[in-house]
């Protein structure tokens, strides 16, 4: 006897930073925006295709069809509004929330440097290079200052919805404050990644996070300090 197995999905992957909150209610809110937008649209084309349908080769263009002026001009006003009210909100309103402390000194800094095919993280308050793994502290605010050093590549981590490019010859930031403890073995997300394809081994250039208490992050930072 066969047996219906119901596989679990979730829209949103691990929101693990104050930052992925945010980012994730902008998704849900023009999700819910568009959803009606694109039902219409569906419904209107379902409806021409089977309302002027026209069956064999046809002997000329058809005649011209002509809207209701007062339809026409409702659609206009509603996509308008619209367009106006994601440009304020999740649009401005947003990124003055993702930025609200940007002038502020970080918790701590991360120094991203990308090469084909690998990340290094660099800790310069501690001098400390790591090649295996980013580890950052819980509830501190981080500061990632991105880099590249040969092509165009792209800093992403997935549970942070963090994502800047790394750009040859200049450096970008992105900020983001871990509130959940975890690690790449728990979840696939928690991985810095290429988002920008650069290359052959563009699909493997990533590299473990992991977000440990404030104890565990200065034991790892003076383990790492002893080498």
């Amino acid at each position: 006897m066969l047996e219906l197995v119901i596989i679990p999905w979730d829209l949103f992957p691990l929101a693990a930073a104050e930052e992925a909150a945010i980012v994730d209610d902008a998704f849900k809110l023009l999700m819910i925006l568009g959803a009606p937008v694109f039902a219409f649209v569906v419904v209107t084309v379902v409806y021409s295709m089977l309302r002027f349908r026209r069956k064999g080769e046809p002997a000329g263009d058809g005649p011209a069809v002509h809207g209701p002026r007062p339809v026409i001009l409702a659609w206009l006003a509603v996509t308008g509004a619209l367009t106006l009210l994601v440009i304020i909100t999740p649009g401005i309103t947003g990124l003055r929330e993702l930025r609200a402390h940007a002038n502020e000194a970080p918790d701590l800094v991360v120094q991203v440097q990308g090469v084909r095919w690998m990340w290094q993280a660099t800790y310069p308050e501690h001098g400390v290079v790591s090649y295996d793994e980013l580890v950052l502290p819980e509830g501190e605010r981080v500061r990632f200052e991105v880099t590249s050093i040969d092509v165009l590549h792209s800093f992403w981590v997935p549970a942070f919805r963090a994502k800047i490019d790394a750009v040859p010859g200049k450096v970008t930031t992105t900020f983001a404050t871990p509130d959940t403890l975890g690690s790449f073995q728990q979840d696939v997300n928690m991985r810095i990644q290429c988002a920008e394809l650069c290359g052959l081994g563009h699909s493997v250039m990533r590299l473990p996070v992991r977000v440990v208490t404030e104890e565990e992050f200065e034991a790892w930072i003076s383990k790492r300090s002893a080498k």
